[in-house]
């Protein structure tokens, strides 16, 4: 069985450089933790060949392997040039209309009514990625009179921001709904939203996925900085899409809004990615940058879940390299002394509940004595993300007899998940923890584990037993009836 020697996971991105068996293959043994579909690239047939490769590598690989479906979200565009592009000057004016006729160096087609209903004097328009920055001087409901603060070209269909108004689009398009019925359909494990401004944002995507795959939502517009906290009750995790964020905000506002988000997602124990542009030098070439090294870091370092690959490993030279990289450099930081003080110093204390209280004292047992593992049963998944939470020193193993919440669970820090029979009495449940760590490697005979579950059997949020266990089951059957 495979383990990692890392608690951070890696998110893999798949693509054209990464379609095939091998190459997807190649990239889990490499470290990729979990597979991401970019719903923005490719046809619904192209999404539907990678998630088979992948559940035949689960098979082959006997590990849960998990499926990330990102969905594409509203694109904001402008319309087309009558030279294809144009220049414009800093101080000139512009219009943008919902006239289709191509536009010229003094207007051009924005085909998104939407945004004219919220645009009022003085708010931004950035365009290509925020090269172009223009404020608008007048708006109506037909168009957006600007005057230009930072020139450039602008040319066809370049993508537009409005960083500082909360814009009256839902997050899902007719794309995006199509597309989340066919991933859920397929069987995915996470639905990522994009475009999300609000919590009500997150409560139509669940309505419709219908509890067939947890929602991951991407925080990517200034609003969704605002509005963070009600986001994140209404979603089951959090990705920290830092390209869109950092077009539409100062990008030195970008490293405290990264930690105060993921601070925020480990307190309340739901996973958060840190994602966009962590190693984007190794499209091309094999080795990534000092500075890409050092980001991937600190996300780390930050406590982040995970870290994603995007065009790195779906349209990359050297993808396999990239996951590579990205797994030695969290082996190496998760090494590091100063990474358990930074880790052990941000911890939350939250006893709350029973089931916060067991997993708190399972962390305390374990770093006290010499106990190899902690071993969590779980059905729903919350025990061992609250597990999660208390970033032990020990390994965590999650088993469940559920493949889904297994799969599920793979993209959360530190979780080592295994599927195991559905157990009806608490010393079986203790015997498939001891098998469990033996054959992945997490002790031996000599060895302790402690062990958590809840009793009813098989009733989501029960954890009330902890209890301290040999990894030699002829010991644990010695040891009477439970």
């Amino acid at each position: 069985m495979l383990r990692r020697n890392r608690n951070v996971k890696i998110v893999a991105t798949l693509g054209p450089a990464s379609s095939s068996y091998e190459t997807i293959k190649d990239l889990f043994l490499a470290g990729a933790d979990v597979f991401r579909l970019n719903m923005s690239h490719g046809t619904h047939e192209d999404i539907r060949a990678r998630h088979e490769i992948i559940r035949d590598l689960e098979v082959e690989m006997e590990r849960p392997i998990c499926v990330l479906a990102d969905l594409q979200g509203p694109k904001l565009r402008c319309g087309v040039f009558a030279n294809d592009s144009e220049i414009i000057e800093e101080g000139q004016a512009f219009r943008f209309d919902l006239d289709d006729a191509p536009g010229d160096a003094n207007r051009v087609q924005l085909p998104h009514p939407e945004i004219f209903a919220a645009l009022t004097e003085g708010s931004t328009l950035l365009v290509n990625d925020g090269k172009l920055r223009l404020t608008v001087t007048e708006a109506s409901k037909s168009h957006a009179d600007c005057i230009v603060a930072v020139g450039g070209e602008i040319s066809n269909r370049k993508g537009v921001n409005v960083p500082d108004v909360v814009l009256p689009l839902a997050a899902l398009s007719d794309k995006d709904r199509k597309d989340l019925a066919f991933v859920c359909e397929l069987g995915v494990d996470w639905i990522a939203l994009s475009f999300v401004q609000r919590a009500e944002d997150v409560a139509e995507a669940r309505a419709l996925t219908k509890g067939r795959a947890a929602i991951l939502s991407k925080i990517e517009k200034p609003a969704a900085v605002k509005a963070f906290e009600e986001i994140l009750e209404a979603s089951d995790g959090i990705m920290v899409a830092r390209g869109d964020l950092g077009v539409e905000l100062p990008v030195q506002a970008l490293p405290p809004i990264q930690k105060s988000l993921v601070r925020k997602c480990r307190r309340v124990g739901k996973p958060v990615i840190v994602a966009t542009q962590m190693m984007e030098s190794m499209i091309t070439s094999p080795v990534p940058t000092r500075a890409e090294v050092s980001d991937v870091a600190q996300a780390i370092y930050e406590g982040a879940d995970a870290v994603m690959l995007s065009a790195e490993s779906a349209a990359g030279d050297y993808p396999v390299e990239a996951v590579t990289t990205m797994s030695n450099v969290a082996e190496s930081v998760e090494s590091d002394d100063i990474y358990r003080q930074v880790i052990e110093a941000s911890r939350t204390p939250s006893k709350q509940s029973v089931g916060e209280a067991i997993t708190a004292a399972a962390r305390e047992v374990a770093e006290t004595t010499d106990v190899k593992a902690i071993c969590c049963f779980t059905h729903s998944g919350t025990t061992a993300s609250l597990m999660s939470r208390e970033k032990p020193r020990v390994p965590i193993i999650a088993l469940t007899p559920k493949p889904g919440t297994a799969r599920r669970l793979t993209l959360t820090w530190g979780l080592h998940c295994v599927v195991t029979p559905e157990v009806e009495r608490f010393k079986m449940a203790v015997v498939n923890a001891a098998r469990a760590a033996k054959s992945d490697g997490f002790g031996t005979d000599d060895d302790f584990i402690v062990v958590t579950a809840g009793v009813p059997f098989n009733t989501p949020g029960s954890t009330n037993i902890l209890r301290v266990a040999p990894v030699d089951v002829k010991q644990i059957f010695a040891g009477g009836p439970e």
